[in-house]
């Protein structure tokens, strides 16, 4: 399997951070990156939803998720934001190189602007209903397999 990470960029729901440990055992990823004020296990709300992953898949703490994006450029990572963006292009149309980083935002502020002009790639989700966006940790799961199956 190819290095794949996720980076939680200030996700508030201890419940999401659950689920993307989950998914995140379902796809194989490497390590999930916490950043800023998301949950870190141990804790019951995320035991919770992750059902043990949280126990098997490794992951480290960053308060700062530039200092982190900076790191793993270095490493030559490709970093790609999930995000709506001008810049941003369909989630299909991504050409994965790996070693891979996926940034998931901030349920209601989303990856920041700074932090988006640091990434190699944005892609985004398309939309057909009245909603913006769907919830952080379902936006995961579609845009992980989908990465995982190039």
């Amino acid at each position: 399997m190819k290095d794949f990470y996720v980076i939680c960029d200030n996700i508030r729901s201890l419940e999401n951070i659950g689920s993307i440990f989950r998914t995140s055992d379902a796809l194989g990823v490497s390590k999930v990156f916490l950043c800023g004020i998301s949950g870190k296990p141990p804790h019951h709300k995320i035991s919770k939803t992750a059902l043990g992953a949280e126990e098997t898949i490794p992951f480290e703490y960053y308060r700062q998720i530039g200092r982190l994006v900076d790191k793993l450029k270095k490493e030559k990572v490709q970093v790609v934001a999930l995000e709506q963006d001008k810049k941003a292009i369909l989630y299909t149309k991504l050409k994965p190189k790996f070693p891979l980083a996926l940034i998931v935002g901030n349920e209601v502020k989303g990856v920041s602007k700074k932090i988006l002009k640091k990434c190699d790639k944005i892609i985004f989700l398309p939309m057909h209903g009245k909603k913006e966006s769907l919830n952080v940790s379902v936006s995961f799961g579609i845009t992980g397999y989908n990465i995982i199956k190039k």
